[in-house]
């Protein structure tokens, strides 16, 4: 049987594992492995303005601005009964981004492969055992199976963590927390670029302007609270959001028309009781997950995409301790954001013993 050889394998794709890979990539063999040919359409669309000294970092920022992504000046949130705005006019990195999300997830997959990066794409992983001071890797492709052999292993597999749970750490899931979402297209071009927000008795909706007079609209709320019979219903996501003041009168202003199917994903915030160890890293959702009022989820996939990368390239080198230091940042992330979480949901007052903000006062973080 054929063994793949590499000094990193990353598994899984997305921004964060493709982060990683092309931070790599050049100074190792990296072999980055993605169950999917190519990205799907997926929730999770805003890059706030520090995004921009992250890549600038990593050689990736004008490359960026020239695909168009669409401007993000703030959040305008109907909140505890009355009007919050929060502007990046001041941040002194500028204003952030809406993403067209497929196309900027497939650009990291290819910036990783020009850096020098292999992509086995099609394959997922059936098993990882440590061996000869690194880790043998089962992998199931198209063409049949296939192993791996790699000193050091990154889980980018998202939500899962499927790769880290397969070495022994313990997923903490802490809400049932799910993003129902659709895409749609707007005959009013967005002039302000603010992501809006409104809170409800079952939960919250988003909406933003995306390129090309797109908009994406979602609501958040636990998965028992969300009748499954809804989902099949096309018009059902579009019917209910029109039932709420504020974000009624934005879908009217913009003249909102939804053109995809409903669809659910998974949005509750979780840890990993650990999120390296000798020879191997999370990053992204598969080390911490956010709950999507944060805005923080792709920051946090190339942000700790980066970070891994450096310490695998430490650990390379031989400090072989370097996995700590990344885990306490991993640490320090999830306390900053478990008060900032709780804080903003606290805001909310209006419903004390709705299901839905009542689980929320305080919200419990699994420690890291």
């Amino acid at each position: 049987m054929t063994v793949l050889q590499a000094d990193v394998l990353i598994v899984g794709a997305g921004p964060a594992g493709a982060t990683a890979a092309l931070n790599l990539a050049g100074r190792h063999r990296v072999l980055l492995v993605d169950r999917l040919a190519a990205p799907l359409a997926r929730i999770g669309e805003s890059l706030p303005p520090a995004a921009a000294r992250l890549l600038q970092d990593m050689g990736l920022l004008d490359a960026f601005l020239r695909q168009g992504h669409a401007p993000y000046h703030g959040n305008r949130a109907w909140w505890n009964g009355a009007w919050t705005e929060h502007h990046f006019l001041s941040d002194p990195d500028g204003h952030g981004w809406h993403l067209a999300r497929g196309s900027f997830d497939l650009w990291l997959r290819d910036e990783a492969r020009r850096r020098g990066a292999a992509l086995l794409a099609s394959a997922k992983v059936a098993g990882i055992t440590p061996e000869d001071g690194g880790w043998k890797v089962r992998l199931e492709t198209s063409r049949g199976p296939c192993d791996a052999a790699a000193r050091i292993v990154i889980d980018a597999t998202g939500r899962s963590a499927r790769l880290a749970r397969g070495i022994g750490a313990r997923r903490q899931r802490s809400d049932r927390l799910v993003s129902v979402w659709q895409y749609g297209h707007e005959r009013t071009p967005s002039a302000r670029g603010f992501a809006h927000i409104e809170a409800c008795e079952y939960g919250w909706w988003y909406s933003a302007p995306l390129p090309g007079q797109r908009r994406v609209l979602a609501l958040h709320t636990d998965a028992d609270l969300l009748d499954s019979n809804a989902l099949r219903n096309t018009g059902w996501l579009e019917a209910a959001a029109r039932r709420l003041p504020a974000t009624r009168e934005l879908l009217e202003q913009q003249g909102y028309m939804a053109d995809t199917p409903t669809l659910a994903t998974p949005a509750h915030t979780a840890t990993l009781d650990t999120g390296a160890g000798p020879g191997w890293f999370a990053v992204g959702d598969a080390a911490l997950s956010f709950d999507p009022l944060s805005s923080q989820g792709i920051f946090n996939a190339l942000y700790t995409g980066l970070a891994a990368a450096e310490a695998a390239d430490r650990t390379l080198q031989g400090e072989l301790q370097a996995y700590q230091h990344y885990h306490r940042e991993l640490s320090a992330i999830g306390a900053a954001y478990a008060r900032h979480l709780a804080y903003c949901y606290g805001q909310e007052t209006r419903w004390p013993s709705a299901p839905f903000w009542r689980r929320r006062r305080p919200v419990q973080v699994g420690a890291l």
